[in-house]
């Protein structure tokens, strides 16, 4: 399948900010520094490996263009397949104001049928981000995303946390719902919760290396971001940049992958690691 994204070679980068510079966004830097620093250095790593300064990147899931966008700003490609109509067009809006919609593409499809709209060996990047918990078959959708990808690729995965849904049932005081959550094979706490499934980093590992990926780092996401009060990381002088360097700090530790209310994986094919 031939990529329509592709533009002249003179064509300038622009230059757009990263989910933690942007002040105006400065909250949901809480949610996101960890992986775009993550996922900035591997498509780095892979810019020097391949000698090629763009890259092609699939964001599965992508929605209105989180990541899409600030990825596109270094210069990539970027396809992101979303079911949702709504989510498309506020990508395009987003990477028309960021300036990059010649090189962001959306088109509507889902995980499970992900080769009906996209080429397979043809990602130098896939990012899977919120995806995992919705589908029906975990491993077909990690396996999907790997099919994706050039012999000399990476896999960006984030998905829920099953201890961090814990101890957050817990503080709120709901220990009966915290304890259903503990013992629940996809770790929901109730009829009530809106996330179908979630994982332990020993789970999605697993389903990275089935894929036939080795893990390259693994990483807890918001381990303190949603348990402190928003009115404290507003207010306080220097608190909002001391929280965010507290995740940097604490997010590749083991110990507390476990009480993160999301994890990422990153994967990489044996093409990558031998590159």
């Amino acid at each position: 399948m031939s990529d329509p994204m592709r533009p002249p070679a003179s064509h300038p980068r622009p230059q757009t900010a990263s989910p933690r510079s942007d002040p105006s966004r400065s909250r949901a830097a809480l949610r996101t520094a960890v992986v775009w620093d993550v996922l900035q250095d591997a498509l780095d790593r892979r810019v020097k490996a391949t000698g090629r300064p763009t890259l092609d990147v699939l964001d599965t899931g992508g929605g209105s263009g989180n990541f899409a966008v600030p990825v596109a700003g270094l210069g990539h490609r970027v396809t992101v397949v979303d079911p949702s109509p709504n989510a498309l067009f506020a990508l395009e809006r987003r990477a028309a104001e960021a300036g990059v919609a010649d090189r962001v593409r959306g088109v509507q499809g889902d995980a499970g049928g992900l080769f009906e709209v996209v080429e397979r060996g043809g990602y130098d990047a896939v990012l899977c981000h919120g995806v995992l918990e919705y589908v029906d078959d975990p491993a077909e959708g990690v396996s999907n995303a790997v099919a994706a990808l050039r012999a000399d690729g990476v896999l960006s995965l984030l998905a829920a946390g099953l201890g961090g849904a814990v101890l957050a049932r817990a503080l709120a005081g709901h220990f009966t719902e915290a304890r259903q959550a503990l013992g629940d094979p996809d770790g929901r706490w109730g009829t009530g919760d809106p996330v179908p499934r979630r994982f332990t980093a020993e789970q999605l590992t697993g389903l990275v290396e089935a894929a036939g990926l080795r893990i390259g780092a693994v990483h807890g996401v918001r381990v303190f971001a949603d348990l402190v009060p928003g009115v404290l990381v507003d207010t306080e002088p220097g608190a909002m940049d001391a929280l965010l360097k507290l995740e940097a700090a604490a997010a590749e530790l083991a110990a507390f992958h476990s009480v993160a209310t999301q994890l990422h994986v990153l994967g990489e094919t044996r093409g990558a690691d031998e590159a």
